[in-house]
C-alpha cells in the first residue's frame, strides 16, 4: 500500500508514503480537490527526526479505521517544515493566534481555500477522532462560524510585521535628517540595559535560561560574548561559561560519538530529545570556537574537534554537501542507540568500569529511565587543581574536566571509544539525507570560524567541499538559490534563510581564505534577495521569493530563536558586505533594520538576541583590517587566535581590486598590515606586535 508521498524525496514524507491515509503533499493537486469537493483540509506538518511525530504516526495515521475518516471527510495533506518552512511559519501563526501553544507534529484544519480554522499539536488517537467528527459536523453545520473564524485568522496574519510589532522608528518616506533623529547610533546604555533585562531570566545554578526544556541558544551567548568584549562586564562572561560548561559536559552532548543533541527535556542538561540537528551543531561550532579564543578553554576545543569529526563521519555526502538530522529513535524507542544499562558497561569497559561508573554516575536501576544510563557529567565534586591525577579515587574530577584539562588522557579516550566501537554495532537513528542550503550556511560558518580559531586544515577543507557544493548544486545561473537538494536534484525556490546562512558562510570563508570568488558569491546572492525578496515599503526581508508559490499572506521572519531570524541575518551580511565594497547604501540599510528593532530589543531582548549582537557590533568602530604580503595567511591566522570580535578581515598576496586592499601594497618587501577604523587609517604596520596596539589603543 502506498499513498501519493511515495513520489516525494523528503525522507519526512516517504515515512507516510504507506500509511493507508490518503497523503498529498502540499501543492495546487490537494488544493483543487478540496475546492472541487467542498472539504476541508487537515494539513499536518512534522520533521523526520520528530519523536512525536512517529508517535502519532504509530497511533493514528497507521490505524486503518483512523485513516478511513480522515479519508472520507478531508483532503489530507502532509507538510515537511524543514522542506517547506514558510507553509509551516503561516500555520503556526494561525495557532498562536488562536491562543495556542506551536509545536510538531503541528495538525491545523483549513477551509477550501487554504484557510485555517483550528489546530493541534499530538493528540491520541481517540482523541483525534472525537476532534475529527467535530470538525466536520462544524464544517456541515456552523460553516459560516468557521469562515467568520478563518477570515479573522487570516486577516491577522496579514497585518504587517512593523505594525504588529510596532516596529517604527519614524516614517520609511522621511529624509536622511528625519531617519537619523528617530534612529540614533547604538549607545552604551541601551546595551547595559539589554543586559539587565535578559540577565534576569538566567539560570545562574545549571546555566542557559530559567526554564525547562533548555535549547542551547546560540545567538544569546554570541550577544553575551559581543557584550563582554565591549564591556569586560564578568557577569556576562561567569554566564558564557557557566552555559557553554554545562551544555559541553551535560547529557546533551553525545559524549561517544560527538555532536550536540536538539535541546534538553529537563533543567539540568541532562536527558535529551535526543535528535541531532544539523543547524544546532553548525551553530554551536560557531560559538565554542569564537568563546575559545577568548578563554582558551581546551574543553572547548575538544567539542569541536569531536563535533567535526562526527560531521565528517555521519553526516557527509558524497557531493560535499551536509544532511539534515538523525533521528530521536531508533527500533521505534526513542534515545536508544545513545543509552546503557549497568551490564552492558561493565561488560564493555572491564577494568575501567569502576572509575567510569562513578564518574558518570552509572546506576544498576540506571540513572535515567527503564533501567538505562546517560552520559552525563556535572555530578562529580570539585576538589583542587593541585591534586595529583594519581590521588584521583574516583577519575577525573569536575573542575577539570570543566577545562578540558583530561580530554587528551589516554585511559579516559580509550574507555570512549571501547563505548564506541560497542555502539557501532546497534541498530542506528535513522537519517535525514536531504540537503538545505539555509542549514548548509549556518555549517558552512561553523566550520570556518572553528578553521579560524584553531587553524586545522581538515576544517578549511570541509568548508571549501561545502561552499563548492553549494555554489555548484544548489545555485541557479540567475543567482537564485535552491532550498533543498536529494537525489541529485535541486528544487524549492529558496527561502530569505538560505540566502541569509548561505551569504553569512561565504563572508566567514572568505575571510579564512582570502580567495575573493566568495566575496563574489556573496555580493550575487545579496544583489538576488534584494530585488526579489525585499519590501522597500517596511525595508525588511520577505520570507519568501516573489517569483515562489503564492500561499495565503507573504510573511517576515523577525524574532531571533533556536536559529537567528533570517533578517538579522540579512542586517549583520549587509553591514560586512557594504564595509567590504565600501556600498553605503549597504550599510544604511543594515543600519535602518537595526533601528526598527530597538524598541524591540530594550523591551524584551531574549528573542532579538542576533540583532543585540549586530547592536553590539554598532556601538563602536569596527577594524578593517587588511593584510598585504607573501605571509598574509600566516599573519591572518596569528591575528585570528585574539578575541576581537569587531573586526573585517581583507588580504592579499600581492594586489586586489576590493576597495579596502586598493592602493595598499607590501612595503619594503614586507607583509605589511593596515589598520583602519571609520574610513580613519593608523600607520601601515609590519608586526603583529604593532597590530595588537592599534587595536589596543582605539578600544580604550
Amino acid at each position: 500500500m502506498s499513498n501519493r508521498l511515495i513520489n516525494e524525496t523528503s525522507p519526512y514524507l516517504l515515512q507516510h508514503a504507506h500509511n493507508p491515509v490518503d497523503w498529498y503533499p502540499w501543492g495546487e493537486e490537494a488544493l483543487t480537490k478540496a475546492r472541487t469537493e467542498n472539504k476541508p483540509i487537515i494539513v499536518s506538518i512534522g520533521y523526520s527526526a520528530c519523536h512525536w511525530c512517529h508517535v502519532m504516526e504509530r497511533e493514528s495515521f497507521e490505524k486503518e479505521q483512523v485513516a478511513a475518516v480522515m479519508n472520507a471527510d478531508f483532503v489530507c495533506i502532509k507538510v515537511d517544515r524543514e522542506e517547506r518552512p514558510d507553509v509551516d511559519a503561516i500555520y503556526m501563526d494561525a495557532i498562536h493566534a488562536m491562543g495556542a501553544r506551536g509545536g510538531w507534529p503541528l495538525n491545523v484544519f483549513l477551509l477550501p481555500d487554504a484557510k485555517p480554522f483550528y489546530g493541534v499539536t499530538y493528540l491520541p488517537a481517540q482523541n483525534w477522532v472525537q476532534l475529527l467528527g467535530s470538525v466536520k459536523n462544524a464544517f456541515v453545520n456552523h460553516h459560516e462560524e468557521l469562515v467568520k473564524s478563518a477570515e479573522g485568522f487570516t486577516d491577522n496574519m496579514l497585518i504587517k510585521e512593523t505594525d504588529k510589532y510596532n516596529l517604527h522608528a519614524t516614517s520609511p518616506q522621511g529624509d536622511e535628517a528625519d531617519r537619523a533623529e528617530a534612529s540614533p547610533a547604538p549607545t552604551l546604555d541601551d546595551l547595559h540595559e539589554m543586559f539587565e533585562k535578559i540577565k534576569g531570566h538566567f539560570d545562574t545554578e545549571k546555566g542557559g535560561m530559567d526554564r525547562a526544556p533548555k535549547f542551547p541558544m546560540p545567538s544569546i551567548y554570541k550577544f553575551l560574548l559581543r557584550y563582554y568584549a565591549l564591556t569586560q562586564n564578568p557577569e556576562a562572561l561567569r554566564h558564557i561559561e557557566l552555559s557553554l560548561n554545562r551544555i559541553a559536559l551535560g547529557g546533551i552532548y553525545d559524549h561517544v560519538g560527538g555532536g550536540w543533541a536538539r535541546y534538553s527535556v529537563d533543567d539540568e542538561w541532562f536527558i535529551p530529545h535526543f535528535e541531532k540537528m544539523l543547524y544546532d551543531n553548525g551553530q554551536l561550532l560557531s560559538i565554542y570556537s569564537e568563546a575559545y579564543t577568548l578563554t582558551k578553554n581546551e574543553l572547548y576545543k575538544s567539542r569541536v574537534y569531536e563535533t567535526i569529526d562526527w560531521l565528517e563521519r555521519e553526516m557527509t555526502s558524497t557531493e560535499g554537501g551536509f544532511y539534515s538530522a538523525l533521528d530521536a529513535d531508533s527500533e521505534g524507542v526513542e534515545g536508544k542507540f545513545y543509552v546503557w544499562t549497568q551490564a552492558e558497561l561493565r561488560s564493555v569497559l572491564g577494568d575501567d568500569f569502576e572509575w567510569f561508573s562513578k564518574l558518570y554516575n552509572i546506576r544498576a536501576s540506571g540513572n535515567w529511565e527503564h533501567g538505562y544510563n546517560h552520559l552525563h557529567l556535572t555530578t562529580i565534586s570539585f576538589v583542587p587543581e593541585t591534586v595529583e591525577k594519581s590521588q584521583w579515587r574516583v577519575g577525573p574530577p569536575l573542575n577539570y574536566l570543566m577545562k578540558g584539562l583530561f580530554e587528551k588522557n589516554s585511559t579516559y579516550q580509550a574507555a570512549l571509544q571501547k563505548l564506541f566501537v560497542a555502539r557501532e554495532s546497534r541498530i542506528r537513528p535513522g537519517l535525514d539525507d536531504k540537503i538545505l542550503a539555509s542549514w548548509n550556511g549556518l555549517m558552512l560558518k561553523g566550520l570556518t570560524d572553528a578553521y579560524r580559531a584553531f587553524g586545522e586544515e581538515k576544517f578549511k577543507t570541509l568548508a571549501l567541499q561545502s561552499a563548492h557544493f553549494l555554489k555548484d548544486k544548489m545555485t541557479a545561473p540567475n543567482h537564485q538559490l535552491w532550498h533543498s537538494y536529494k537525489n541529485g536534484k535541486a528544487s524549492i525556490v529558496g527561502f530569505l534563510e538560505d540566502y541569509a546562512a548561505v551569504v553569512d558562510g561565504y563572508l566567514g570563508l572568505y575571510q579564512a581564505t582570502f580567495e575573493e570568488q566568495w566575496l563574489d558569491e556573496a555580493l550575487k546572492l545579496t544583489a538576488y534577495a534584494i530585488e526579489n525578496l525585499y519590501d522597500p515599503e517596511e525595508e525588511l526581508f520577505y520570507f519568501t521569493d516573489a517569483n515562489a508559490e503564492e500561499l495565503i499572506a507573504r510573511k517576515k521572519e523577525i524574532f531571533d530563536n533556536v536559529i537567528p531570524a533570517s533578517n538579522s541575518l540579512m542586517a549583520h551580511n549587509l553591514f560586512t558586505l557594504g564595509t567590504l565594497f565600501d556600498y553605503p547604501d549597504y550599510v544604511k540599510l543594515s543600519d535602518w533594520m537595526l533601528a526598527k528593532m530597538r524598541n524591540a530589543l530594550l523591551t524584551d531582548v531574549q528573542w532579538g538576541t542576533n540583532w543585540a549582537a549586530l547592536y553590539a557590533l554598532r556601538a563602536q568602530p569596527t577594524a578593517e583590517i587588511a593584510i598585504v604580503g607573501e605571509e598574509a595567511d600566516v599573519f591572518r591566522q596569528e591575528l585570528e587566535s585574539w578575541y576581537v570580535p569587531n573586526k573585517i578581515l581583507v588580504g592579499a598576496k600581492t594586489a586586489s581590486e576590493l576597495p579596502l586592499l586598493q592602493d595598499r601594497f607590501a612595503l619594503k618587501g614586507q607583509t605589511t598590515v593596515y589598520v583602519c577604523f571609520n574610513k580613519t587609517c593608523q600607520l601601515p604596520v609590519h608586526s603583529l606586535e604593532d597590530v595588537r596596539k592599534q587595536l589596543t589603543y582605539i578600544n580604550e
